[in-house]
């Protein structure tokens, strides 16, 4: 079996092609955009972690739920600084959802935990307005509050 140099030199040419193609699809992946969002929701129940607080010292608490636990996280992480990740700076989305980016971009969608959160009443009060204050199924959601396009 021989080949002519018209067919080896078409077979050259096709995997020339084939290569060039491969080439600049893998470089137009670039890192232009972030990675697509991540859903963190938990699938079942998880242990709440909350300030234990007795009788006996006199201090008042608030369980925060829902919109206002996401409020309330947005707002405790919110000034982070450059840290990424859970313990990173929180987010605030046009939709009413709160996330954080973990090191390779990607938004991490936050959950509330399914307990609540509790709080000091003293630190508690700002949150008064929204929807899972103190257990409450009344009030509103985040949507709207937040700056970010995304």
């Amino acid at each position: 079996m021989t080949m002519t140099w018209s067919k080896l030199a078409s077979s050259g040419i096709a995997l020339a092609l084939i290569v060039t193609m491969t080439t600049t699809t893998m470089l137009g992946c670039g890192l232009a955009e972030p990675p697509p969002p991540v859903d963190d929701t938990p699938r079942g129940s998880q242990p709440v972690e909350t300030e234990q607080t007795g009788m006996s010292t006199g201090k008042k608490v608030v369980i925060l739920a829902g919109a206002a636990a996401l409020y309330y996280l947005y707002k405790k992480h919110q000034s982070a600084g450059d840290e990424t990740g859970p313990d990173g700076q929180y987010y605030l989305s046009k939709n009413g959802r709160v996330y954080y980016r973990d090191a390779e971009h990607r938004a991490h969608w936050v959950t509330p935990p399914s307990d609540g959160i509790t709080v000091p009443a003293d630190q508690a009060h700002e949150f008064r307005e929204f929807q899972g204050y103190d257990n409450s199924s009344s009030g509103r959601d985040l949507r709207g509050l937040g700056t970010d396009a995304e």
